[in-house]
């Protein structure tokens, strides 16, 4: 059976607008990309191109597939000639509440009710997004991860008005995308996802600050360690694992030893300060050199292409 066409546009071609764009593109969605600047629009294209040749590359992807995949994606400076034909809507623009709220105001205009309008913020709230619209029950978040053509996981959040169907619609569609779409029910800040990451960066943190141990001692307790079963065993289902009463009894011990401050650390904000920036300045925690930055990320691109592969 043919899967279902479904008409999207998504609004903003930066970098994860155009990851998202040529993930529902590769899978047969016609896609309006849209972004204020034309020449944002053609350097989008042409990353598109060169990551579908680089995943051609890499035995991910068909190399004689990249035309028809690029195809379906139309390009314009226009948000009304974007959304006007789409069932759904992706927003990926900057980290700007009132740009946000205004685009979703605009688009909330331009749509029919029965068209979904997501925002793909990580970190803003959806009810808050969605301020300006009269139609808030179809306004939800979908906070793909980077690169989303390469990352499962979407998180899925419901805004305080969204009602169910919009939701329901939105999983299924992101399932028939190839994607993991998973729920939350309460808009709040960080959503799921990025709560855990950064409680866990807050105690990584606090550990190098307090001089417990170097940053890679940190990592590779992570990476060496509890990180290597993460992706089989997930922290509740471990907990499980080793029983309830085993982890109350380290809580009651362990809990109160741990970073709980709600501000970011003096240690951070120190680096900030001094330009330490991590790899855009060559130092951060490390210190790094143009071909170090080069080789980390490759081999993160790497990882995730076994990963792919293996489900391939």
């Amino acid at each position: 059976m043919e899967p279902r066409r479904v008409p999207v546009a998504v609004i903003g071609a930066g970098l994860m607008g155009q990851g998202i764009g040529q993930l529902l593109a590769v899978h047969g969605h016609p896609v309006s990309l849209m972004d204020l600047k034309r020449s944002l629009l053609d350097k989008a294209i042409e990353k598109i191109r060169s990551n579908l040749i680089w995943m051609a590359q890499n035995n991910i992807y068909c190399l004689d597939k990249i035309n028809s995949s690029i195809s379906p994606i139309k390009t314009t400076t226009e948000l009304k000639e974007a959304v006007e034909d789409a069932q759904f809507v992706i927003e990926a623009v900057n980290e700007d509440l009132e740009l946000k709220q205004e685009i979703f105001r605009e688009m909330d205009m331009l749509c029919p009710e029965d068209v979904i309008l997501a925002t793909n913020t990580s970190a803003i709230s959806i009810t808050e997004v969605a301020g300006k619209a009269l139609n808030r029950s179809r306004i939800l978040g979908t906070h793909f991860w980077n690169p989303p053509y390469l990352i499962p996981l979407v998180e899925v959040i419901k805004g305080q008005e969204t009602n169910e169907k919009a939701m329901d619609r939105t999983c299924e569609f992101l399932k028939e995308a190839g994607k993991h779409p998973v729920r939350v029910n309460k808009d709040v800040p960080g959503f799921v996802g990025n709560r855990l990451q950064h409680a866990l960066w807050r105690e990584a943190i606090s550990i190098v600050e307090h001089g417990i141990a170097d940053p890679a001692t940190v990592d590779e307790c992570v990476k060496f360690g509890f990180g290597l079963r993460l992706p089989a065993l997930g922290p509740l289902e471990n907990s499980d694992m080793v029983g309830l009463d085993l982890t109350l009894a380290i809580h009651k011990y362990l809990l109160k030893h741990l970073e709980s401050s709600p501000y970011s650390s003096s240690l951070l904000r120190e680096k900030v300060d001094n330009g330490e920036l991590g790899f855009k300045t060559g130092r951060g925690f490390y210190q790094w050199t143009p071909h170090q930055t080069e080789e980390s990320r490759n081999n993160l691109e790497n990882y995730l292409i076994g990963l792919v592969r293996g489900k391939m």
